[in-house]
């Protein structure tokens, strides 16, 4: 059972604008020294899937400066390993991909020469710690030709944009819709199929000969009844990052226990990102620091509470930082007052300045700004 990983960076750049003008989804940081790409990626090594396929489109630079050789992820390998996709539709345009389709037509040479049995293709807008083995257990044990993972939830606004699934006593879909209905309870798709890999071939070219331009409707819904399309039901953790206030509200679950220990406490699914050498945190003499997420590298002489600082985090003295998040190497001065407040990379906010938003509209601050 071998399995090839594909991973969609850029599908859902339009949801959170604001961090992705200078970026990708993929590389949105998240929990203090992370990237959202890290968990699609550490899910796809833990599963012994070392044959990975970054899709990009745009915006990619940063992308490319945290992935390397995909030595910290063991996917710096001659055969395999991973492999960041150029950004054009197909070798023929200089048109960028659209959508979902057009990005896997535009790879299907490669799958095509792959050995793997199947593809396991996902999104990176979202956090999650999904066993690939089990699923792929499952989609063998089942004779599927393709496997939806899912969620059964209450669908929330973040989730309105997923589709949902109706599946039988055997785990067999039987009927998917494009979008989820707020307030219902519903198996909501997480954006994660296991396909089989000569199969998804022949569906790209048939779709295209047809003039497709939707992998979910015009690949898995026009195929529902013709193919056998099992789900696996994810009962773990799923954070969607698809607004600031979603953004927001997953990085401040990190406070808590459980959702803390379910993302990193098993060391058997660890998630592994880009090693940057940095200090232990400092903390000055008259610094508190209570109920916060804190990496290493900081300098913290004021307070934080409730707050998520990544790696070079500076906070003065004299300084309240609360349900914050301040993002890597940003430097807050002496005496300041910061409530709800997202900043980016490099971010300086010079002495006795006062920010704050609020949980659904937090008060954002770009790259390199100063205030």
């Amino acid at each position: 059972m071998s399995a090839v990983g594909i991973i969609f960076s850029n599908i859902h750049n339009e949801t959170i604008d604001e961090l992705t003008r200078k970026r990708t989804s993929a590389s949105i940081p998240f929990g203090g020294r992370y990237r959202l790409i890290d968990f699609a990626l550490s899910n796809f090594v833990n599963a012994n899937i070392t044959s990975v396929g970054v899709l990009t489109q745009k915006n990619y630079q940063s992308l490319m400066d945290h992935l390397g050789a995909g030595k910290d992820w063991d996917l710096s390998r001659k055969n395999g390993g991973l492999i960041i996709f150029p950004p054009f539709s197909s070798h023929r345009s200089d048109f960028l991909y659209e959508n979902r389709f057009e990005a896997l037509m535009s790879v299907n040479g490669y799958i095509s020469k792959r050995h793997e049995d199947y593809v396991v293709l996902t999104d990176c807008d979202n956090v999650n710690v999904i066993d690939y083995q089990k699923v792929l257990e499952q989609h063998e044990k089942s004779d599927a030709d393709i496997t939806i993972v899912y969620r059964n939830q209450v669908v929330t606004d973040d989730l309105k944009d997923h589709m949902t699934i109706e599946v039988n006593e055997d785990g067999r879909v039987n009927k998917a819709t494009l979008r989820a209905k707020v307030g219902e309870k519903a198996s909501v798709a997480v954006n994660v199929w296991v396909i089989n890999r000569r199969l998804l071939q022949g569906l790209l070219v048939d779709a295209a000969a047809t003039g497709a331009k939707s992998f979910n409707r015009d690949v898995l819904f026009a195929n529902v009844k013709s193919l056998k399309i099992y789900g696996y039901d994810y009962e773990g953790v799923y954070l969607h990052m698809n607004s600031m206030e979603n953004y927001y509200k997953g990085n401040m679950l990190l406070l808590n226990d459980q959702v803390r220990n379910e993302l990193f406490g098993n060391q058997e699914k660890r998630i592994y990102t880009k090693v940057r050498d940095s200090a232990p945190t400092r903390y000055g003499e008259d610094a508190i620091v209570q109920n916060s997420f804190i990496a290493d590298g900081c300098e913290i002489e004021g307070t934080v509470i409730n707050s998520i600082l990544f790696r070079g985090v500076k906070v003065g003295k004299g300084t309240v930082v609360k349900n914050s998040i301040l993002m890597q190497d940003t430097s807050v001065g002496s005496n300041c007052n910061i409530d709800h407040v997202i900043t980016d990379k490099n971010v300086a906010i010079r002495d006795r300045n006062s920010l704050m938003g609020c949980e659904k509209v937090p008060y954002y601050l770009g790259k390199y700004a100063t205030v």
